[in-house]
């Protein structure tokens, strides 16, 4: 069964009474939420969002704000909770970040005894453009012919041969000139 033309209009009614308020809200204690999270925060990114969520929790749980002052404190608690959930996602992201990277680290680092040559590769390889290197990786690290780099990059697959070999040729000439005693570079 259908709601009627009366009770849509009471939904409606109830929905700008909501949005009213909400924005009324909004109005009067935005600049407040935002010091509090601005001094509480280590980048302006942050702060605002934490103010975005604060007010977001508001706008879902707007019958729940309490009227008058009261509303600004549970603005306060709310923001004090979204800033302590930003804070451990922080913790969260830094713990995994550093983790992540000794294992990188202790996988991937160039081992002690590095001949010269794959030192003159490796500088070769950091003097080239992104989009060289890019090239180079997909083809040397994670094995990709000509179709596969064709569709990571999102070109035709004769684009891609034309990259790498252009590429490669850019990297014989930087052993060349970073390494003389690499006849003609890496082949």
């Amino acid at each position: 069964m259908s709601p009627t033309i009366e009770e849509r209009k009471r939904v409606a009614a109830v929905a700008d009474g909501r949005t009213a308020r909400f924005e009324a809200l909004y109005a009067a204690t935005f600049d407040r939420i935002l010091g509090y999270a601005v001094r509480r925060c280590d980048s302006a990114e942050d702060a605002a969002d934490v103010v975005a969520e604060t007010f977001a929790i508001a706008w879902r749980r707007i019958d729940a704000v309490p009227s008058g002052e009261a509303a600004r404190l549970w603005l306060y608690v709310v923001a004090r909770n979204v800033l302590a959930n930003h804070r451990r996602g922080q913790v969260r992201r830094h713990t995994l970040a550093r983790a992540v990277a000794d294992q990188v680290r202790g996988r991937y680092a160039p081992a002690a005894d590095e001949s010269v040559e794959a030192q003159a590769v490796r500088t070769a390889f950091d003097r080239m453009s992104e989009e060289d290197r890019e090239v180079l990786a997909l083809v040397a690290w994670e094995g990709l012919d000509a179709g596969g780099v064709a569709t990571v990059l999102g070109c035709s697959r004769n684009a891609a041969r034309i990259r790498i070999h252009r590429a490669r040729r850019r990297l014989r000439h930087h052993l060349a000139a970073d390494s003389p005693a690499i006849p003609g570079g890496a082949r």
